[in-house]
């Protein structure tokens, strides 16, 4: 019972560190990639579509984006959806591709990102303590229960603690590399 519980917690946690992966990976940092416009979502035909279903993604110099719509119908709406985000790029469209070029990041936009990747990873530290708590909440169900013994639940602890820290320690990490990114010239 405890062995599922706590693979059941790592398989969470695993989870809300991916998550934090995607969600750094949408900021912007010095150099252009495909990955920023992941959560960007187009109106094409009445039915939001991720972007990334829509076209392809070519990045030719650092701050260049070229992006080639697969209907040249969706080229509009495309557009309009990079041009409403926060980007901070306006599109020019030449009938064939969409070309972005990304504007130098000043140093108040790298610390306004740090303190958005601050937060972020804040949520994701979060989020693995909540699977701690509520796999800690489980074994302590099974010790009332009478299911499991005291000295399996205390073991059962010690492990989620050490899991815990491990996947905490990752989101520092991923933290830490991304920074470095955003502060890089």
């Amino acid at each position: 019972m405890i062995p599922e519980i706590i693979k059941d917690a790592e398989h969470k946690m695993t989870a809300a560190v991916d998550h934090a992966r995607e969600e750094f990976a949408a900021i912007r940092t010095g150099r252009a990639h495909p990955a920023m416009f992941s959560k960007l979502m187009v109106d094409y035909y009445g039915a939001p579509t991720p972007l990334q279903q829509l076209a392809t993604f070519q990045v030719p110099e650092a701050r260049t984006v070229l992006i080639s719509p697969f209907d040249r119908g969706a080229m509009h709406g495309i557009e309009k959806a990079i041009r409403d985000s926060d980007l901070g790029v306006n599109p020019a469209n030449d009938g064939n591709v969409i070309r972005l070029v990304m504007p130098q990041l000043t140093e108040e936009r790298r610390k306004e990102y740090i303190k958005v990747t601050r937060h972020k990873a804040e949520e994701a530290r979060v989020a693995v303590r909540n699977v701690r708590r509520h796999s800690i909440e489980a074994v302590n169900k099974l010790v009332k229960d009478k299911e499991v013994s005291e000295d399996d639940a205390r073991s059962a602890d010690k492990q989620l603690d050490a899991v815990t820290k491990k996947y905490v320690e990752l989101v520092d990490e991923l933290l830490k590399a991304k920074e470095a990114e955003l502060l890089e010239v």
